[in-house]
């Protein structure tokens, strides 16, 4: 039995993490993640030409990303999560929660605004239509707490809990839109919250942090609630094949283990960026204070004293 076109055979051997890790390209993945390493290096070593300097953190942190999309999607694991319900929720963890967190403190936005030339006075050309994009009202509303909260939490629940899962897995091109939507959804939910490139909406730390621990526990439940199945809850993990040796409904709770476990990673990951950042922020405040200070003749300070001394005039 062939599984939609991915080369799927009923006498697949048992799992292991050397036999998930062994080369089979996703064509569509493979294009578009070479395509989006590409087009990164070309920005940086434009900026690097004219005498721009680019974060080498930012550098490692998007190729990381994208890599980790090749990891899930260009590998056996793609294979194997065909059939096996634990392996299909590493991908989605990793391709939702891990690489766009990694793709967006990568600033690729931020570099294309940078690197992009201006068309010229009314001309429209590439670094123009970016902006266009991120001033929308399309953009205002997929990027808002309110889209995005219930956008993440809905793609566990309806996707999994309805025939929909079903419907998509049965077919190579919808397999690949799953996936590209699981990675959007993570996209413009950290997007936000991490708030490295530029976006309609740029929340205090605080906020960000709320927004981030408001769709956590969701998902931890949608874990849970998979470990405590009693019955298969997707029709196309019902019968793996036997090779396989596994049992559909202890994969299941597996699969509900790794989503329960991986709901901590991003909000770990998110929590050290955004603590970094608020620091950073402090840090560049106390800096521009002290500029002021300095331009000034530390007046803020002198009417300060002088307040004091009002103060001491008026009691003695």
């Amino acid at each position: 039995m062939d599984h939609s076109g991915h080369g799927m055979m009923m006498d697949m051997p048992p799992f292991t993490l050397g036999r998930g890790l062994q080369w089979s390209a996703e064509p569509f993945f493979l294009v578009t993640c070479l395509l989006g390493l590409a087009l990164y290096g070309w920005g940086v070593v434009r900026l690097r030409r004219r005498g721009d300097t680019w974060s080498m953190a930012r550098t490692v942190s998007f190729v990381t990303g994208v890599l980790t999309i090749m990891l899930v999607m260009c590998t056996k694991l793609n294979d194997y999560g065909m059939v096996m319900f634990s392996v299909h929720m590493v991908q989605h963890m990793v391709i939702s929660m891990l690489s766009p967190i990694l793709i967006l403190l990568g600033a690729p936005v931020t570099l294309a605004l940078r690197a992009l030339p201006t068309a010229g006075r009314g001309r429209t050309g590439p670094r123009e239509l970016l902006l266009m994009l991120l001033h929308s009202r399309y953009m205002r509303v997929i990027t808002h707490p309110l889209f995005t909260i219930p956008m993440f939490i809905a793609s566990l629940y309806v996707l999994y809990f309805t025939p929909l899962f079903d419907f998509l897995m049965g077919s190579k091109t919808g397999h690949i839109a799953m996936m590209v939507h699981f990675l959007a959804v993570g996209v413009v939910f950290f997007w936000p919250i991490i708030g490295v490139d530029p976006g309609p909406h740029r929340p205090g730390h605080l906020m960000r942090m709320l927004e981030l621990f408001a769709g956590m526990p969701f998902h931890a439940f949608f874990g849970i609630a998979l470990m405590m199945a009693s019955t298969p809850m997707v029709t196309t993990f019902l019968h793996p094949p036997a090779s396989l040796g596994i049992d559909a409904l202890s994969d299941q709770s597996s699969a509900g283990g790794i989503a329960w476990a991986f709901s901590e990673v991003p909000s770990v990951l998110v929590l050290i960026a955004l603590l970094f950042q608020w620091y950073g922020s402090e840090q560049r405040q106390a800096k521009r204070k002290d500029r002021q200070a300095d331009r000034d003749g530390d007046k803020e300070l002198e009417a300060y004293n002088a307040y004091l001394a009002s103060l001491s005039t008026r009691q003695g």
